[in-house]
């Protein structure tokens, strides 16, 4: 049996919904707070990379091979995580950028774009797809499926793995990465990273390895010579 419902019902749902939505991220230190009039989806997939050979992404650098570690959910309508606010434009009083290469089981994982984007579009070019955000940036973020974190906040302060992680609204410790669990073997620039995951700081064009159980890929620095960052 079919039901009908009434343009009238459909109309005050909708109506009741949109004004619950409503949020204003409450950081004072915020400039140019956003406000958000209705609930922002944020895709829980995104156009899966490549899973064997890998090519020269939108910003110079190689597109991460394997199925995604995670989707690239963020917190949603853009609050406030520990300080970092997410807004309408860019940020470039402070900036950094560093690369993420995740294994498990040996195998490569790859990080999406569009992670600490709310509402992400994505822009098709003949290197692949860039990522901008309808709604607003968080100060850490990525744009294309290529492991490159870009670090740009208005103001000078100490990031971690942890905050971008916490960002992407996913897990790390020594025994876990987003869903994968296991002891995790942290590599920064070569050098076998011994303490939290999440303690990393990000400092400007690090190569960090995170490898999820064995064996541990040998590790591979990132060559910036052909990027713009």
């Amino acid at each position: 049996m079919r039901v009908k419902i009434l343009p009238a019902v459909l109309a005050l749902v909708a109506s009741t919904a949109l004004a619950a939505c409503g949020s204003t991220p409450t950081d004072p230190s915020s400039s140019t707070p956003v406000t958000f009039t209705q609930t922002v989806p944020v895709p829980t997939t995104t156009v899966p990379t490549p899973t064997s050979t890998s090519y020269i992404g939108p910003q110079g650098l190689a597109i991460e091979t394997g199925p995604f570690l995670a989707a690239a959910t963020t917190t949603p309508l853009g609050r406030v995580i520990d300080g970092i606010q997410c807004q309408p434009l860019r940020q470039f009083a402070y900036r950094l950028y560093v690369h993420l290469q995740v294994y498990v089981g040996g195998r490569s994982r790859a990080l999406p774009g569009g992670i600490g984007l709310v509402d992400p579009t994505a822009v098709a070019g003949n290197k692949g797809l860039l990522f901008s955000p309808q709604a607003c940036y968080y100060w850490l973020h990525t744009r294309a499926a290529d492991g490159l974190v870009q670090v740009e906040s208005p103001k000078d302060r100490r990031y971690t793995l942890g905050d971008f992680f916490r960002v992407w609204d996913q897990a790390l410790s020594r025994e876990r990465v987003a869903a994968s669990r296991g002891r995790v073997t942290a590599v920064v620039d070569g050098r076998r990273w011994t303490r939290d995951p999440a303690a990393i700081p990000l400092r400007e064009h690090e190569s960090i390895e995170l490898a999820v159980g064995r064996p541990v890929p040998r590790f591979q620095a990132v060559d910036w010579t052909s990027t713009a960052y």
